[in-house]
């Protein structure tokens, strides 16, 4: 049975519900400091890159330290600009990828570790990088399409 059927099922359902915002709710700030529904899904895009890279190299070199510096990826990359829909698609594209990849690791693998950690040693299984992820996930789509977990 498949790892990711929990990850699969929210990636179909939102990338349908994604058509329900209107294209000026995209860009619009609770406060000026906050990130835009734009900028959070941007950041989806990295949070789905960086915890790949960690599943890909940690079953092969493991306790590499992968971090991820979430606001300075979050404005380097100029989300605020993007187009919706070809942000919609590529968080799309990349979960499918990181779905595929998860189903691909080794049982005998998930328990190898990653040090995610900024500035301190923080190791991680996979299994728990795997897990996280999906909360993660599960945490900023509430906040782009709320009451979106209600009826799940």
């Amino acid at each position: 049975m498949s790892r990711t059927v929990e990850l699969e099922m929210i990636l179909n359902e939102a990338s349908i519900q994604f058509d329900s915002i209107p294209s000026e709710k995209w860009i619009e700030k609770k406060k000026p400091s906050a990130w835009s529904k734009l900028e959070i899904l941007g950041h989806l895009v990295d949070s789905a890159m960086n915890n790949m890279r960690r599943c890909i190299v940690s079953q092969y070199e493991e306790n590499q330290k992968i971090v991820y510096r979430q606001d300075e990826w979050v404005t380097y990359q100029d989300y605020k600009q993007a187009d919706p829909a070809q942000l919609i698609q590529l968080w799309k594209l990349l979960n499918i990828q990181f779905a595929r990849t998860i189903n691909a690791i080794p049982p005998d693998k998930l328990l190898n570790r990653c040090d995610t950690g900024k500035g301190i040693f923080e190791s991680h299984t996979l299994e728990f990088i795997i897990a996280d992820y999906v909360v993660h996930l599960k945490h900023h789509l509430e906040e782009l399409l709320p009451g979106f977990f209600a009826t799940k």
